[in-house]
């Protein structure tokens, strides 16, 4: 008797997605999970930033808020709000979103949740050369830090990329190569600063903190317009990522040149966390955290974009807000200080993870 194995037309792999088919053969896939996710996190962010309008020395209410942002109310209380403390709302959105993508990016191209930025050593390229353009140069405007910093981010990879080449890119040999980097550039922004006049090594120690006080429309502005270009470009490559998960071979089946779409999407990478450093100076974890805990949340097999950044505009607004309310009960504290604390207890619980699956 001849025994019959029935091939299930799809498996199940646990994740719930619905499509979408049009008249024209054309099928959009998308997990209603993802999107409900993303929604929460999105008015999260939103929610946060508003109330972040409304703590300073010069406390608003709700109501004084909401009537400035329409136009209304008293002209002292829409400077306050429009002026003063909306841009830094606004990036604390943009930037976490930014630093989002970015951690997405190399974590998808690394297949690894260490590949960040700012573990892998761009931050500190770009950290590098911003202060080899303050102390040395003598050039502290915007456009020269911003452009200081996407160079040397940019030069930092090439360099990171071309010394963990062997015949392809392993992500775990990258992410040596870039610690390995990164605390190289350490010592030479040490001793830079120790050379540096006071006042020069204070305003530099200022900005490395990572503070979003100091951004205004003039810093604002121009990120927004490199942030617009950077989520075309990860929109456009985004298939491209998402094939590349998967290794080079199975990337070329598909069609993807790994060749050329890994060094663009490198530097979209680099330039996420450029604009960020530019303009506040480097805001640690952020990138490295928002992907994997997006991953979570959405239960998705692999880091998607969008999740990212949505997860790093809601992080970046909530520990903006904490740096706020710290500020009214002691005293100010950079918004980098604090990410990089709960960020460092992120790296170790991710460490202790990563081991006991490697046992």
């Amino acid at each position: 008797m001849k025994s019959t194995i029935q091939i299930p037309r799809q498996i199940d792999f646990g994740y719930r997605n619905r499509t979408i088919r049009t008249q024209r053969a054309v099928a959009l896939r998308f997990s209603a999970r993802s999107i409900a996710i993303n929604s929460i996190l999105a008015v999260v962010a939103v929610t946060v930033a508003v109330m972040s309008l409304g703590i300073g020395d010069y406390p608003l209410t709700t109501a004084q808020v909401v009537q400035s942002l329409f136009g209304q109310g008293d002209d002292f209380h829409r400077l306050i709000v429009t002026e003063w403390r909306l841009p830094i709302a606004i990036a604390a959105i943009l930037f976490g979103a930014l630093l989002g993508i970015g951690g997405a990016i190399f974590q998808s191209l690394t297949r690894n949740p260490l590949g960040s930025p700012d573990v892998i050593g761009f931050d500190a390229g770009s950290y590098t050369a911003v202060v080899l353009t303050i102390l040395v140069i003598g050039a502290n405007q915007y456009w020269y830090i911003a452009a200081a910093a996407l160079v040397g981010g940019l030069l930092t990879a090439i360099v990171v990329y071309l010394l963990s080449y062997r015949g392809g890119v392993q992500g775990f040999r990258l992410i040596i190569v870039g610690i390995g980097v990164s605390a190289m550039l350490g010592s030479i922004n040490a001793y830079l600063i120790t050379r540096a006049e006071i006042t020069d090594a204070m305003s530099v120690g200022f900005w490395a903190a990572g503070s979003l006080s100091r951004v205004g429309w003039h810093s604002l502005v121009p990120v927004i317009i490199g942030g617009l270009i950077v989520f075309i470009g990860v929109t456009m490559l985004a298939p491209a990522l998402r094939q590349l998960e998967l290794g080079d071979d199975a990337a070329l089946a598909q069609g993807v040149n790994a060749s050329v779409a890994r060094p663009l999407l490198l530097i979209l990478g680099v330039a996420t966390t450029a604009l960020v450093t530019a303009a506040a100076g480097p805001i640690g974890f952020v990138a490295l955290s928002a992907p994997q805990l997006a991953r979570r949340l959405t239960r998705t097999p692999g880091v998607t974009v969008a999740a990212s950044a949505f997860m790093g505009a809601a992080l970046l607004s909530l520990a903006q807000l904490l740096s706020l309310v710290i500020a009214q009960v002691y005293r100010p504290v950079p918004v980098g200080l604090i990410t990089v604390s709960l960020g460092g207890l992120y790296l170790i619980w991710l460490l202790i993870r990563e081991t006991r699956r490697s046992i």
